[in-house]
């Protein structure tokens, strides 16, 4: 990026009526332009060795997330699995389930069983001659509470309401009209107390503090507000130049370390693999592995059949001995399995005739 390239403004917008587009700096004043181009100067200086840092240990971070971390991560999980989980889900599945089952079957048959037979054959036919009796005693209780509160409805009637009504109606509502009528005179009169002080007290309150606040506000603390966010824009500006200037650096810087390793350490090492280290392993292999690996095998054939051979001689010695002690087999006569002939089959035939008319 060059420096014509940092002078330039981020966002630029034509004017009306013309083509050519118009910078910010143009329209934002001299003290943005004067504070731009040393601000991101001294910001660059700062920001590359950080993303230069940065870049590095994210490389790091990654090469050993994925050589070092991930490895780990992944054998520890199946040393918890095979440690915690298949332990637990063991125990859970052959002894936890079978013993809450067989709990679960001694509960229903030793509780659920018997509370149902005595609900059913005990306790609703007592709650049922319960619930009549009671029926039968609260309709006497009703009839004998309802004759109660009529009389004393008629008592309270005659007694006590009648009397209020009339004392509200010919002593309280006088009492209370007056009174209320005071209550309104009063108030207005402390309404307009009121709204003189207050309309005093504001007229101080606004000369004494909010003119002399606004005259601040207006004349100090806006123009250096707006200075100081001319000032904030720019170094942000400044920064994210900054940083996308050294990610650019530290690409290159990258970049560049790549090729050096690659052509002083990573070609050498293949090709002193593929020129010196495969001819050598192969002519290793063909001379001296492979002539190894037949001789191995025909020793191990011949051992093979050197053990056929003197466990069928063990065999037959055994099979010797057995028959000097116990004798031969006996023998079996052979059985003819031969197809009989047409002559065979129609003598058979008229034999079996005549055997069933007899």
């Amino acid at each position: 990026m060059s420096m014509v390239d940092l002078e330039k403004a981020p966002g630029a917008q034509p004017q009306a009526g013309q083509g050519e587009p118009v910078r910010r700096s143009d329209a934002e004043g001299c003290l943005a332009v004067a504070i731009r181009i040393p601000v991101r100067i001294v910001v660059l200086v700062l920001v590359v060795p950080v993303r230069m840092v940065w870049d590095a240990l994210v490389v790091a971070g990654r090469f050993l997330r994925d050589t070092v971390l991930r490895p780990v991560g992944r054998a520890l999980a199946w040393l918890g699995r095979a440690v915690f989980v298949w332990p637990l889900v063991g125990l859970w599945r052959y002894v936890v389930v079978p013993l809450a089952k067989g709990v679960g079957w001694l509960g229903y048959v030793l509780l659920v069983v018997p509370a149902v037979w005595l609900y059913r054959w005990v306790l609703t036919p007592v709650g049922q001659g319960l619930a009549w009796f009671f029926t039968r005693v609260g309709a006497v209780l009703a009839a004998i509470g309802r004759g109660l509160y009529a009389g004393l409805a008629w008592l309270g009637r005659y007694l006590a309401v009648v009397p209020a009504v009339w004392l509200y109606r010919w002593v309280l509502t006088p009492v209370g009209h007056v009174l209320a009528w005071c209550g309104r005179q009063v108030a207005r009169g402390v309404g307009l107390v009121v709204t003189g002080v207050g309309f005093v007290l504001y007229w101080t309150f606004r000369v004494l503090l909010v003119l002399p606040a606004l005259a601040v506000w207006r004349w100090v603390l806006a123009p250096v507000g707006r200075a100081l966010a001319v000032v904030g824009r720019e170094v942000a500006d400044a920064l994210g130049h900054a940083w996308r200037i050294a990610g650019h650096l530290s690409r290159a810087v990258g970049r560049f370390l790549g090729t050096v390793l690659r052509w002083t350490v990573a070609e050498p090492a293949r090709w002193v693999y593929r020129g010196v280290l495969t001819p050598v392993g192969h002519a290793v292999r063909d001379t001296v592995l492979r002539p190894l690996a037949e001789a191995g095998r025909g020793a191990g054939r011949a051992a093979r059949q050197a053990l056929a051979s003197a466990r069928l001689s063990v065999r037959q010695a055994r099979a010797d001995v057995r028959r000097m002690l116990f004798g031969g087999p006996a023998g079996r006569r052979p059985v003819d399995r031969r197809e009989p002939s047409a002559v065979e089959a129609r003598t058979l035939g008229s034999s079996t005739t005549a055997l069933t008319k007899d």
